[in-house]
């Protein structure tokens, strides 16, 4: 059987018909997927700013922790301490006299 003249251009028709609704459907995915790519690179650019600011107040604790520490260590030592004594209250031990610079 032979097709018409007529029912071959529909056929081609509806083929056209079907590719653009088949390209649209690709066109529509691909500006979705890049937009979504685009969406998760600018999270993953602010989370990785969050994490260096994270980072560096992790590196300032840790070297407030260590003069922490060193007072804690100068403090449980008694000739520290006498210093200190001396220095901020104005104690001395007896037999000894403080020296008043003006």
């Amino acid at each position: 059987m032979v097709p018409a003249v007529g029912e071959k251009k529909t056929t081609n028709a509806a083929s056209k018909r079907r590719l653009k609704i088949w390209l649209t459907f690709i066109a529509i995915f691909v500006i979705w997927a890049g937009y979504t790519l685009f969406g998760q690179y600018q999270q993953h650019q602010e989370a990785i700013a969050k994490v260096e600011v994270l980072q560096e107040q992790v590196e300032e604790a840790i070297a407030i922790k260590a003069d922490l520490q060193k007072q804690i260590d100068r403090l449980n030592d008694p000739e520290y301490i006498a210093q200190l004594a001396t220095k901020e209250q104005g104690m001395v031990k007896e037999g000894e006299q403080q020296i008043f610079t003006d």
